[in-house]
């Protein structure tokens, strides 16, 4: 996906999106989450699909300005994000407890 995919539908939680060959996608929103000033979508293929595993989540920079998911190509900073989100994930959990 490139710079030019756009947020087309949101519809509870289900995020659809186009792809390059414009093919139409549906995600599950897992969170948005804040880290170093930037939002991130975290998503979840929300159907069978060839290039993500069902359970492989997606990460997406959120340009709320212009209403687009743009994609990630610096593989640290994806791992950074995912890594970050876990965290926060864990630290809520164990509040709850």
């Amino acid at each position: 996906m490139n710079e030019e995919d756009i947020l087309e539908e949101e519809q509870g939680d289900l995020i659809e999106l186009i792809d390059d060959e414009g093919r139409v996608i549906n995600f599950r929103l897992l969170d948005v989450t804040e880290y170093k000033g930037e939002k991130y979508t975290l998503l979840l293929a929300a159907e069978p699909n060839d290039g993500i595993a069902e359970d492989e989540v997606v990460i997406f920079r959120l340009n709320e300005a212009e209403e687009t998911l743009e994609p990630i190509e610096d593989e640290n900073l994806l791992q950074e994000v995912f890594d970050f989100y876990q965290q926060e994930a864990d630290e809520s959990d164990a509040e709850e407890n």
